[in-house]
């Protein structure tokens, strides 16, 4: 019986995980929720997201995209969250533990679910009684724009049920996607909602002309960061120089995709948070995880200076020069 599989949301990494669900060859059937009824109608008539990587080919039956989200849901054997977390909550607001029931959920998203100051695995947990056994985290280093240009690239897919992770994994393997699964489903989530504030750190620093070698010292103390918080959250053996850690940290801080980095450049020239956040058209998952992590950070205490400067620039008005200027004499 051939699985099916569920795709939550509208944006780009929701249209780059269409297609590849779509190029992998096991046969599957493929559903999308969109929350825009124009976009699911310019899809179902031209298979083109409007807005998002447009030039991406979207070959699905017109009616397997809809704005009917519990109806979506329940055809699925497998659901992909790919909502930005600030909007999560609001996104499933008619959706109920039930709906869930005998699902495996997947989260492709990589931010925290700001009301409640939790990674999504524990949201889902916790809200919507869906068992971790049940739940598979996305994490890169992958950008959707380049999955759209079929540029190589590598997924990590963790869970605490491996044998899960890897039957997840091989639907979204094509010749151009490669996968690895984990079993570090609190790990990859914790630092792929990190690299975002670390990219957004990375942006204000270019944005204040700093260069590549202050780039690289700020990137080398980001790393080991993350490997504190998450070695104190969640304590098991891992390396946090594979991919899904260290490779998705550089990723986000270096690329010209980036929307955290652009958002962060745009702080560093002189941009308002609001006057940014107009200007760009999509969600910098970073803005609304540092302040998530500010509070969480208060029952761990681990010692994060860049994010404690992130979170001052961002949240208390704080000059970005001078915060920076600050950061430089913390780090090694």
């Amino acid at each position: 019986m051939k699985p099916k599989i569920a795709v939550v949301g509208g944006g780009s990494w929701a249209t780059a995980i269409i297609k590849m669900l779509s190029d992998n060859p096991m046969p599957k059937e493929i559903f999308w929720w969109m929350r825009c009824a124009d976009s699911v109608a310019h899809v179902q008539k031209y298979k083109h997201n409007p807005r998002y990587l447009s030039s991406v080919a979207i070959q699905l039956p017109e009616a397997n995209v809809s704005t009917n989200l519990k109806a979506t849901i329940a055809q699925a054997d497998f659901v992909v969250l790919c909502v930005p977390a600030a909007f999560l909550k609001e996104a499933l607001s008619d959706i109920n533990p039930e709906d869930f029931k005998g699902k495996k959920v997947i989260s492709a998203i990589k931010g925290i679910v700001p009301e409640e100051n939790q990674i999504i695995a524990e949201f889902l947990n916790q809200h919507y009684h869906v068992h971790l056994q049940d739940i598979l985290v996305i994490s890169g280093p992958c950008h959707a724009e380049e999955v759209a240009l079929e540029k190589l690239s590598y997924l990590t897919i963790a869970s605490p049920n491996i044998t899960l992770a890897e039957q997840f994994a091989a639907m979204l393997a094509t010749r151009s996607i490669k996968t690895n699964v984990s079993e570090d489903i609190y790990g990859t989530e914790y630092a792929a909602v990190l690299k975002n504030i670390y990219a957004i750190a990375s942006g204000i620093c270019h944005g204040l002309g700093y260069g590549d070698n202050f780039q690289a010292v700020l990137i080398a103390n980001a790393i080991r960061e993350i490997s504190r918080f998450v070695d104190v959250v969640h304590p098991i053996n891992r390396d946090i120089n594979e991919s899904a850690y260290l490779g998705d940290l550089l990723v986000t801080a270096y690329s010209q995709f980036s929307r955290n980095r652009t958002f962060g450049t745009m702080i560093g020239k002189g941009y308002t948070v609001k006057s940014a956040q107009l200007e760009m058209n999509m969600i910098a998952e970073g803005y609304y995880a540092v302040t998530c992590l500010h509070q969480i950070n208060k029952q761990y205490k681990v010692n994060m200076p860049i994010c404690r400067a992130v979170y001052a620039i961002l949240y208390e008005g704080h000059s970005a020069f001078l915060e920076m200027r600050l950061l430089t004499e913390e780090l090694t």
